[in-house]
C-alpha cells in the first residue's frame, strides 16, 4: 500500500476551507478532509508579525497524489503562499489507511 500522508492546510475562512476541501476529494486529491474553523494563527509575513482568524484543513491522501493535491491547492488558494505541510502517517487503522488510498486512485474516466 501507499504511504498515506496527512496534509496541513490553513484557509482564510470555513467557506474557503470547505470550497477546497470539497473540490479536493470531488477530484479524488484526497479522500477526506476535516475544516477545522475557529483557529488563530501568528505569523511573521513581509517583516511584520501578523494575527488573523483562520480555518485548519487537515487533508488525507497518498504518497503518490501528493504533487497533484499541492498543485491543485496551490491553484486554488487564496494566499500567495499557502501553508501545505505533508506528514507521513506511521500508524492507523489497516481499514481506514486503505480506504484512503482506494479513495484517492483517479477515476477510470480520469486514465482513459
Amino acid at each position: 500500500m501507499d504511504t498515506i500522508l496527512l496534509v496541513y492546510c490553513t484557509a482564510p475562512d470555513p467557506d474557503t476551507a470547505r470550497e477546497l476541501a470539497r473540490t479536493l476529494v470531488e477530484e479524488r486529491l484526497a479522500a477526506c478532509v476535516n475544516v477545522v474553523p475557529g483557529l488563530r494563527s501568528l505569523y511573521r509575513w513581509q517583516g511584520k508579525v501578523h494575527e488573523d482568524a483562520e480555518a485548519l484543513l487537515l487533508l488525507k491522501t497518498t504518497a503518490v497524489r501528493y504533487q497533484a493535491l499541492q498543485e491543485r491547492l496551490r491553484a486554488l488558494h487564496p494566499y500567495e503562499l499557502p501553508e501545505i505541510v505533508a506528514v507521513p502517517v506511521s500508524a492507523g487503522l489497516p481499514a481506514y489507511l486503505e480506504w484512503v488510498a482506494a479513495q484517492t486512485l483517479p477515476a477510470p474516466e480520469d486514465s482513459a
